[in-house]
Parts: C-alpha cells; structure tokens; sequence
C-alpha cells in the first residue's frame, strides 16, 4: 500500500500568497482612503510647531485654546455669588454649579440651562441670526433677478453692469456708511451680508439659466408647451445645479461678509468677539473666535451646500 506524498508549497506560490497579503491593504486605501483626513492634523502640527516659537501669551498652543473653551467659554463654572447686603461670596468648591455636577445629579434641563450660559453662545446665536436674514434674503431676490436676467435679454443688459459694479465693491466698505444710516446693530450687519453675497448669486443663476439650451427645451417647444411650463417643468429642474453652486458661493461671501461686519457694527457676536479679545490681548480668545468661525463654515459647506449640490449635479441637461 503506498502512501501519498505530502504536498510541498513551493517558493513561487509562498512569495504570491505573501504579496497578495501585502496589497491588499494598500488597494484597500488606495480605493477609499483619502488625502483629505491629514489636512486638519497637519494644520494642528504647524500650529504646534510655530507656537513652541513664541510665549503662550502671543501664541498659545491649541489645548491652551481648548482649555479656554472648555472652562470659560463652554462650560463655565459659577464661583461667586452676590449675598443679600451686596458683598460678592466666593462658592466653597464642593457647592459650586457646574454642568457635569448638575448631569451626575440627574437634573438634566439645569445642565443644559447652565450650559447654554456659556460666554460664546450669545455671539454664536446672533452670528447665526444675522447669517439667515441677510442670506435668506439674498436667496430670494438672486433667484427673482437671476432667472429674469437669464430669460429676458432687455433685463439681462440692465442688471449685469450693476451686479459687476456692486461686485467690484469690497462689502465690508458698505459697513461705515450702513452704521452711520442704521446705527450699530442688527440690520447693518445683514445689509452687508446681502450686498456681498446677492451680487455673486444672480450672475451664478443667469448663467446657468442661459446655458439651457438643450434637446429638451426644443422638445418642450415644439409640443406646445407655454413659457410658464418651460419654466416650470424645464428650466427649473435643469437650473438647480446652477442654484445650489450659487448658493454655495453666496454662503461662503455671506459668512465672510458677517465676521467682518461685526468687527465695525455690532455689540455681540463672533467677529465683535474676535474684534474684542484683541484689544485687550486675549490672544487665545482670538484663536477661539477664529477656530468657531471657520468650524461653522466648514460644517455648513461639507454638511449641507455640498451634498445638494451633488444631489442636483446629475440634474444638469447635457
């Protein structure tokens, strides 16, 4: 009875086996891994690295930035209290009110009160409130403008030397002569924001109105279908790539606009919060106004503006 020879791997396989294993991983990121996730990090080294060059109180390194979030500005902590003669008291530690104290006790809705008492959250709701006036705005009249710009030729050449007129205007240079009409205050700062961001949005929509020019406007026409119809059921469906980019680039010149508004004609908000901290040298408060500024704009365009855009994109006629 003869016995079966055992199965011996030769080398060339071994060494196919062992490559397979070795690319598999690297086909993996090479397919979904994106260059993107080193962008922040890397910008968090170079801070690092130019803060170690100068003292924390010009330049503070990011977990000081953090620290000041966390305890002044996030999660404030009430030390003190006014007794019934006037005297200010200092809290012992242990009965001082802070928003973990209160979650540990269970008391859910005075945590989140005590929260929300934070230093920064007036700044940031004013912000946000001034952002939706003047770009909700500036929303409604580019679409009215934008779409009769596109449509009718005698309109288009009236409004297109104003809109690169207005365009050419920096709109902060607005904010003087705004606060001198309005005042400091709520409406100068969503003037502003709609000057700068209206103008770049009608030239977006009428662009993107006159290259609609497809089959399927041809078609439309040719069974009848009434201006109104076109309008409705063509060129509207086929513009939203066109709305959506727009509404990308209005928001972008919108929040720029807001910031530095706020820094010549508000009392509150987070372009008055950088403006403030810098005059007294909070240099980490600066870095904290700054750090939410661009955190809430990126969020808004990554989260919102550009997943539409996207959702829309295979909209466009070709």
């Amino acid at each position: 009875m003869s016995v079966p020879a055992a199965k011996v791997s030769s080398p060339a396989s071994t060494t196919s086996s062992f490559s397979g294993l070795m690319t598999a991983p690297l086909e993996f990121l090479r397919r979904y891994a994106s260059w993107s996730w080193l962008s922040i990090p890397s910008l968090l080294l170079a801070w690092i690295l130019v803060a170690t060059q100068f003292e924390s109180y010009i330049l503070p390194q990011p977990w000081e930035v953090l620290d000041e979030a966390w305890n002044e500005m996030l999660f404030p902590t009430q030390e003190t209290v006014m007794d019934d003669d006037g005297n200010i008291v200092e809290i012992p530690e242990e009965e001082r009110v802070t928003t973990w104290r209160l979650l540990s006790h269970g008391e859910l809705v005075a945590a989140v009160q005590h929260f929300f008492r934070g230093e920064i959250w007036p700044h940031v709701g004013w912000s946000l409130l001034e952002e939706v006036g003047g770009f909700g705005a500036a929303i409604v009249f580019s679409l009215i403008f934008g779409f009769l710009a596109g449509f009718f030729k005698g309109f288009r050449e009236y409004i297109v030397p104003l809109n690169g007129l207005f365009m050419a205007i920096p709109p902060i240079a607005w904010a003087p002569l705004m606060v001198i009409i309005f005042g400091l205050g709520y409406t100068t700062i969503v003037i502003v924001i709609f000057i700068s961001a209206v103008n770049p949005m009608i030239l977006t929509i009428m662009e993107g109105v006159l290259q609609i020019q497809g089959q399927e406007v041809r078609a439309a026409r040719i069974l009848g279908a009434r201006r109104w119809q076109l309008l409705l059921y063509v060129y509207l469906p086929a513009s939203l790539p066109f709305v959506t980019a727009a509404l990308r680039i209005g928001f972008s010149q919108a929040w720029r606009a807001l910031v530095a508004a706020e820094m010549i004609g508000a009392s509150v908000g987070l372009g008055y919060m950088v403006q403030t901290a810098g005059e007294v040298g909070n240099s980490r408060l600066v870095l904290l106004g700054i750090a939410m500024i661009g955190l809430f704009s990126y969020i808004f365009e990554r989260m919102l503006f550009r997943p539409i855009e996207k959702r829309y994109e295979v909209w466009r006629l070709t």
